[in-house]
């Protein structure tokens, strides 16, 4: 009898116990509260401002998750995330410790945005038992919403400019603008301030790429600093210039001496183990690199106009390809690839000496890829020339050159099928046709009317 008691006992305070246990898990095991980031890209909301939202819990995990932007009386959810937290009893299991959310909130994403302050709030729920929900976890950041984009005024006149040719405007933007420029297409051309001028006068040296038939892509842009833009057009007078085509026979004796020579020079470049192949990757890829290497090279071209002379055209020479040729690639009578020559071929002697075309700074002077031996001299505001294909190179890198003073010899290194000089104007990046520049009316008409004491002109 008194053993059937003890058991009995035994059962209750047992039982009790795990009640005891439960009672207390289920008061004590609620999540920890959890931690909130709110990180906007931006410093403020306009049409669109990234932010990024990072709430971290452990123990059991992370709940439920909201966020809502709230402007007066209104909030509107952005987002919600709903996570399984592990059961209140459970000491290992599934379980969601970390929740990144990445928005765009903006004019773009919530209507009836106004102008003023918005605020964003992030509420994250505790893990909860069945005894206990405490509150969530609120974290705000108020931010100023700003809609209106800075103002434009373009202040010069007659804007004309060819397909593949360059120009200059002059303009003023409001006090908000963070960033302005000429936007083409996938190019950008910086505006800076015009010398001289009011604090608001700005001017940019832009191009149209030779392939661009159609100046609805070109807009004159000022953007604030949380992405507000105005992009308007201010082009008087577009003139079309239909692209040249040519025809390049390649032969293997060709291949054979140039695809070596480049190989050796240019690591980056694998053999594909065909002669043609590697040919064609060269032609295609490695000039594709040398393309980007020259836009990077312009991002530090020096503020301020390093000319004041008309640009010289390497006297005495005869030019063997111009600007804008579509050049068609044959081999064993068969199309094999197709790239346009965005320069001069200019040719006399061999070796002959190859002259600065006007005042700057030397910012590469080196074996170039598909160019060869090469040096490219800035001369401003973004503007640089590219002399190619050398035997030799006297230019040193960082040196101040003189119109007129001699970087190299002429030669046939990179692609070159023959002595001469490959030569180019650079602008921003984007080649653009040198005859322009070659011409002392154009730069008279095109940048000096309009940019005024800026830019002086002196004769050679």
């Amino acid at each position: 009898m008194k053993s059937t008691s003890n058991s009995k006992r035994n059962v209750t305070l047992g039982g009790a116990a795990i009640l005891g246990v439960a009672l207390a898990l289920s008061w004590f095991r609620v999540g920890p509260p959890p931690t909130v980031t709110i990180t906007p890209e931006l410093p403020g909301i306009g049409r669109s401002t990234p932010v990024a939202v990072q709430v971290d819990s452990g123990q059991r995990g992370l709940s439920r998750i909201t966020v809502e932007l709230v402007q007066g009386e209104r909030a509107e959810l952005l987002a919600e995330r709903q996570h399984q937290p592990r059961p209140f009893w459970a000491f290992w299991g599934p379980r969601t410790t970390t929740d990144e959310l990445v928005l765009a909130v903006g004019s773009e994403t919530v209507e009836q945005l106004v102008e003023g302050e918005a605020t964003l709030r992030v509420s994250a729920d505790r893990a909860s038992t069945w005894l206990r929900s405490p509150p969530p976890v609120v974290q705000e950041l108020v931010l100023p919403v700003r809609l209106t984009p800075p103002a434009i005024q373009v202040t010069s006149s007659q804007t004309y400019v060819a397909q593949g040719g360059s120009e200059t405007v002059v303009y003023k933007v409001g006090p908000s603008a963070v960033r302005d420029g000429v936007r083409v297409g996938e190019h950008w051309f910086p505006g800076y301030p015009l010398p001289g001028a009011e604090s608001d006068e700005r001017f940019a040296l832009f191009g149209v790429p030779h392939d661009l038939d159609d100046t609805s892509e070109v807009r004159l842009v000022a953007i604030d600093d949380i992405g507000n833009e105005l992009a308007v057009r201010f082009i008087d007078k577009f003139t079309p210039k239909p692209l040249r085509t040519d025809t390049i026979n390649l032969s293997e004796r060709f291949m054979e001496r140039v695809v070596p020579q480049i190989l050796a020079r240019s690591p980056q470049v694998k053999d594909q183990g065909d002669l043609l192949a590697t040919y064609l990757t060269i032609n295609r890829d490695l000039r594709r690199a040398n393309a980007q290497a020259l836009a990077d090279l312009s991002a530090g071209s020096a503020p301020r106009f390093l000319w004041n002379q008309p640009f010289l055209q390497l006297p005495n020479t005869q030019s063997m390809a111009s600007f804008a040729d579509r050049r068609t690639y044959v081999f064993d009578g068969q199309d094999v690839d197709q790239q346009d020559h965005l320069g001069f071929d200019l040719a006399s002697v061999r070796k002959a000496p190859v002259l600065s075309a006007n005042r700057g700074k030397v910012v590469l002077a080196e074996y170039f890829g598909i160019y060869g031996n090469t040096v490219v001299v800035d001369h401003g505001y973004g503007l640089m020339t590219l002399y190619a294909h050398l035997s030799s190179i006297e230019a040193q890198l960082g040196k101040d050159v003189e119109r007129g003073e001699s970087l190299g010899r002429t030669g046939e290194t990179g692609l070159a099928g023959g002595d001469h000089l490959h030569f180019s104007i650079i602008l921003h990046g984007l080649q653009v046709n040198p005859l322009e520049w070659w011409d002392r009316r154009w730069i008279e008409h095109r940048l000096v009317r309009k940019l005024g004491s800026a830019l002086v002109i002196e004769n050679p």
